[in-house]
């Protein structure tokens, strides 16, 4: 069984800063890519970065030069770094990844962290 476990949402007010963390646990042979969606209400989700095995990533335009993901291949974790936080960015942040478990390959979800960029 496999678990990915979020944290570091909240409510920031515009211009701050919040570092989110996905930590993938469970019987795992391979990871592959890591990656963040959000979804905004009323919208659909939406790929915000992602970071392959090797360190290559790639991000929305709408965060570029903002945000900045990263991964911890020892401990299994994905970080996104979150600055200049606008309002905008509020949304459901979901964490993503592709792996290898029980000899199958699939994406994986997190639950969800809410990050909030208000006044």
């Amino acid at each position: 069984q496999v678990q990915l476990v979020e944290s570091g949402g909240g409510l920031v007010q515009p211009g701050g800063s919040l570092r989110l963390s996905c930590a993938v646990s469970g019987t795992i042979t391979s990871i592959y890519a890591m990656g963040w969606y959000r979804q905004a209400p009323g919208k659909q989700r939406e790929l915000v970065a992602a970071v392959t095995t090797g360190g290559s990533t790639n991000y929305a335009d709408s965060v570029k030069g903002r945000f900045t993901i990263s991964r911890d291949n020892a401990k299994n974790t994905v970080f996104l770094q979150m600055n200049s936080l606008k309002p905008e960015d509020t949304a459901v942040y979901y964490c993503n990844v592709n792996l290898t478990t029980m000899g199958i390959r699939a994406n994986y979800w997190g639950q969800g962290t809410q990050v909030n960029v208000s006044s």
